[in-house]
């Protein structure tokens, strides 16, 4: 079990890395990329429908298109870690960025399906550099727990605001295409920083690598902790997709408005800025993490049933309950740096959870559209959905023990 001085040492080592850059730097550079990370992937789901219409896509392509996001950031995610160890983490991110920033601005100005879906592609493989390699750079640089905390606001904040504004910007300009350019000009605002730092990086290699001093050797495959933690975060990852690509319409079925299926889809996404502003530190203190992993599954459960009996009753309630049990990502990634002690360690585990984690949830939404084309309505979707609370919940359990992934290698 982690012990006090074993923590003051872990705080001790990253001290000297911190003291290059101030905080207010950091944290700005945190903000600039945390809040990137995801309008790319969200921002589809309440602009579904316009999208499938102004392109011709068909139902297959728009299943993909749903599902590509959890795949491209398993793929693409896979390769971070050796594109950091050839060009340097804050390089590899500044690469990601500008990337995703082509990829996002290139896809609004195509009027063919399988082009758009390419871009689409260019540019969620840009974002999945910075979701592995983020974790990392944080876990060298210091102040982890205030940066972690910033961090996972800042992903969730990113989610929330693209479903929030994409329709009303998609309606106030009256074209797709200004809601879904808006997160590429956005992508691009993070670029001067991230350049700054990679550049600065390369003047003193030394400062800042993925392999510090003598990381511990390992498979991943062989730690408990970074197994469970890999399939906590993948079945969440894939409700987050599914919640990004589908839920609006699900709303929107049940005879929701556009908009008002967006602002609900918002309100599912905001309840995690509180979690993300509290998890990091309540993960460092170690307390109450196996009641909050359960709390986690009931509330998933309950929210995908509350959509499959009454689903524009009380549409409000079941996005809170599914916002709540959303909080299982921030804690995920908060247990990245919170489960090693060497920054290297932080890279490898970030480089296989969230890789392997998306490949299992890319297929998530991809299924939710083939069943419910075979089916006709929600009802089978739901159910299988609130299942999934059952390995959601047992994962959980399972790293809310205080073990660091560098002991188990």
């Amino acid at each position: 079990m982690p012990r006090a001085d074993d923590r003051a040492d872990d705080r001790a080592r990253a001290a000297p890395r911190a003291s290059g850059l101030g905080l207010g730097v950091l944290v700005a550079a945190v903000v600039l990329v945390s809040v990137n990370l995801r309008p790319g992937a969200s921002s589809i789901g309440p602009v579904l429908e316009e999208v499938r219409v102004g392109l011709g896509m068909g139902a297959e392509v728009a299943g993909a298109l749903t599902g590509v996001p959890g795949l491209v950031f398993g793929l693409a995610g896979a390769l971070a870690v050796g594109l950091a160890r050839k060009v340097g983490i804050s390089a590899g991110i500044a690469f990601g960025l500008a990337v995703a920033a082509a990829g996002l601005l290139l896809r609004v100005t195509v009027d063919d399906a399988p082009l758009f879906l390419l871009l689409t592609v260019v540019g969620l493989a840009g974002l999945a550099v910075g979701n592995v390699l983020v974790p990392a750079w944080i876990k060298a640089r210091g102040h982890t727990v205030a940066l972690m905390t910033v961090y996972g606001t800042g992903l969730v904040v990113g989610a929330t605001f693209a479903t929030l504004v994409t329709a009303p910007v998609t309606e106030a300009a009256g074209s797709w295409r200004a809601g879904l350019g808006t997160w590429g000009i956005l992508a691009a605002v993070a670029l001067p920083l991230w350049g700054w730092l990679a550049l600065r990086e390369r003047r003193s290699p030394a400062e800042h690598r993925v392999s510090g001093d003598a990381p511990p050797d390992g498979r991943m495959i062989h730690s408990p902790t970074a197994v469970a933690l890999t399939v906590l975060f993948g079945v969440q990852s894939m409700h987050a997709y599914v919640q990004f690509g589908w839920v609006p319409q699900i709303y929107r079925d049940a005879g929701i408005s556009a908009s008002h299926a967006g602002a609900l889809q918002a309100l599912l996404s905001s309840v995690g800025i509180a979690g993300a502003l509290v998890l990091p530190t309540v993960i460092d203190r170690g307390r109450g993490l196996r009641a909050l992993a359960v709390s986690f599954g009931v509330l998933l459960a309950g929210g995908y049933t509350g959509l499959l009996l009454a689903p524009a009753t009380t549409p409000w309630l079941w996005a809170l309950m599914l916002g709540y049990a959303g909080l299982a990502f921030p804690t995920s990634i908060a247990l990245i740096t919170a489960r090693t002690r060497h920054p290297s360690v932080t890279a490898q585990l970030s480089g296989f959870v969230q890789p392997v984690g998306y490949a299992l949830a890319a297929i998530g939404p991809f299924l939710v559209g083939l069943v419910h084309d075979a089916t006709g309505d929600w009802t089978l979707v739901l159910v299988l959905l609130a299942l999934t609370a059952v390995p959601l919940t047992l994962a959980g359990v399972r790293v809310a023990r205080a073990t660091y992934v560098d002991d188990e290698l």
